[in-house]
């Protein structure tokens, strides 16, 4: 065993403090658990870290993105580019608005969506492209702005990963028409539950509201308040006391990313001259780690060998846990056909034929790490660093 010292408050996460609690409890005491006021204070500091000119919270990052793509008031058929390396949830709301995902490669510098790729597969029904920012890494932003600038699409951004990272000096959350931010659990402004859809976009998020925050409909100054009654038959308004929770955890996102940058970068400048990509931030990039997903170069080690020889070693390490999109039985056994009621004119693809050699070959290869969450874990970072020497001398021969 190289991995010797106790892991469990290292890696822990969320890791809540006293104020977390108590902004909580100022909900509780306050008796309003349905729509207080702190639900508008969460927004409003959305709104100050990424400088968008609104910001609609949601009971989760899931019902945000069935917002997104209910907003750009797109028509039932129209073609949607997406990656097949990401959580679900980035992909399948816009089904049930009778959208067309198209799954396109990923690329191997950011492991998100291949602008090249992605080129060769619009056709004249293509109307927009979702672009996710996996694992904190922000995607190859320029390159997919432009390509929906040249063909006049609508970027959806799905930044669920990257709360603080930036490009350019652009936050994320600012690179799409529309943009959505989770706020679950295991995210880096932990809420338990939420989500945060942003745009600049005054029609966009009028018609995010009126899908399915019932209660401000009422407030609306546009034409749209029509809809208080009903809403669009869809209730998306965050609880409160999450709200409360991710408030608080908003306030410290610049402390508590400082933490996991200082210590998988440095456990990263060791596996890089071991042979490992770790997918470091290039010019221009401020990343941050929402996971810490990296890749081993070396042909002749296998991915299922090293990890159960590190697990051995005492390292909590393993495969991404998101499978590919395209080949998972939702889609492989046509149910999303059925679940969008796509008109009999829309020539839908045929799900079990999609290949995307590239990103089936290139996911074989992901390893994911622990994040080390407490400052105090470089003892333990440096035992992860020998255990993954000792690995590859074992195992390369």
């Amino acid at each position: 065993m190289i991995v010797t010292l106790p892991q469990d408050e290292h890696l822990r996460w969320p890791v809540f403090r006293a104020e977390d609690e108590q902004a909580v409890l100022r909900v509780m005491r306050d008796g309003n658990v349905s729509t207080h006021t702190v639900i508008q204070e969460l927004e409003n500091d959305f709104r100050a870290l990424t400088g968008r000119r609104h910001a609609l919270a949601h009971c989760n990052g899931t019902s945000a993105l069935m917002a997104a793509f209910h907003s750009l008031d797109l028509r039932p058929g129209d073609e949607v580019l997406v990656p097949s390396a990401t959580f679900w949830a980035s992909v399948l709301p816009m089904i049930w608005c009778g959208l067309v995902p198209v799954f396109c490669e990923s690329e191997p510098e950011t492991l998100s969506l291949d602008p090249v790729d992605a080129a060769r597969r619009i056709t004249p029904r293509t109307k927009a492209i979702v672009i996710v920012h996996l694992w904190g890494l922000p995607c190859k932003v320029a390159e997919l702005t432009a390509l929906a600038k040249a063909h006049d699409l609508r970027i959806i951004e799905d930044a669920s990963h990257a709360h603080g990272a930036s490009q350019d000096g652009v936050p994320c959350g600012r690179m799409g028409d529309v943009s959505v931010f989770s706020l679950q659990g295991d995210k880096l402004v932990p809420a338990g539950e939420g989500g945060v859809l942003m745009t600049d976009d005054d029609a966009i998020y009028d018609r995010a509201l009126r899908m399915g925050d019932i209660t401000r409909i009422i407030r609306m100054p546009t034409a749209d308040r029509r809809f208080a009654a009903t809403s669009f038959g869809i209730k998306t308004r965050i609880a409160p006391m999450s709200a409360a929770l991710g408030k608080s955890m908003l306030a410290r996102l610049p402390e508590t990313n400082s933490v996991r940058y200082h210590h998988h970068a440095r456990l990263a400048a060791t596996l890089e001259e071991l042979g490992f990509e770790c997918f470091l931030p290039r010019k221009g990039v401020e990343r941050v780690w929402f996971e810490f997903i990296i890749r081993h170069r070396t042909e002749n080690i296998d991915t299922g060998a090293l990890v159960e020889w590190l697990k051995q070693a005492g390292c909590r390490v393993g495969v991404p846990r998101y499978p590919l999109l395209h080949q998972q039985p939702y889609f492989t056994e046509g149910h999303w056909r059925a679940a969008g009621r796509y008109p009999e004119t829309v020539k839908l693809p045929v799900s079990d034929e999609i290949s995307l050699p590239f990103t089936e070959s290139m996911n074989r290869t992901l390893l994911r790490l622990p994040n080390f969450n407490h400052p105090d874990a470089g003892a333990l970072v440096d035992q992860y660093a020998e255990a993954f020497r000792q690995a590859v001398r074992a195992l390369d021969s």
